[in-house]
């Protein structure tokens, strides 16, 4: 189980080469042509009795299916397959961030920024307190006041208030016939049939 782990997270980018009996680099001719020659060789209805010849399909299935397609073609053979484990798992257009980002220089870069600061969490402290509470914060325009937190309670004591001055329309029509019309400059007439 760990070796076939390992195999699929290579990063050489060159066993679904190897399963399709191609060299890395190969055109798409070539892959189509080396994967008719051995779906036919290995496929499970001219071979019933060999389960191996089965797992060889399927395979050899997966390496056209990966090598035919443009971008996964080549995440594999910039990435291998961990970069193809990648793309599933971060979507396709994050594989070279995350290989950024875990490479040795980036690693590097972060462990001298955290000792430069002294510790991550002082360095965001320090931002968040100089501009968002800070000497830095921006300041209200004249004539403003600063905004204010408001408590739940006082909210929702707001909100009842507001609803309770606030009268609803709870009558309908009382004359059927009655119309609304829209005179040409917009204003509005009503009228009733009698």
């Amino acid at each position: 189980m760990a070796e076939q782990r390992q195999r699929a997270l290579s990063t050489s980018g060159e066993a679904l080469y190897e399963i399709l009996a191609l060299e890395k680099g190969a055109t798409h001719d070539e892959i189509k042509k080396s994967y008719r020659k051995l779906a036919l060789k290995y496929h499970p209805d001219k071979n019933p009795d060999n389960p191996e010849a089965a797992e060889k399909f399927k395979e050899i299935n997966n390496a056209h299916a990966t090598l035919t397609d443009v971008s996964k073609r080549n995440i594999y053979d910039k990435y291998g397959s961990l970069g193809l484990y990648v793309a599933e798992q971060f979507g396709e257009e994050n594989v070279n961030t995350y290989f950024m980002l875990s490479s040795w220089w980036a690693k590097g870069l972060f462990a001298v920024c955290g000792l430069l600061t002294g510790c991550y969490l002082c360095c965001c402290l320090c931002c968040c307190f100089n501009c968002c509470c800070g000497k830095c914060k921006p300041k209200a325009p004249d004539g403003q006041q600063q905004e204010f937190c408001v408590s739940p309670e006082d909210l929702e004591e707001q909100i009842k208030n507001d609803m309770e001055r606030e009268t609803p329309i709870t009558l309908q029509p009382t004359n059927v016939t009655e119309k609304t019309q829209l005179i040409g400059d917009s204003h509005r007439s009503y009228h009733t049939e009698s």
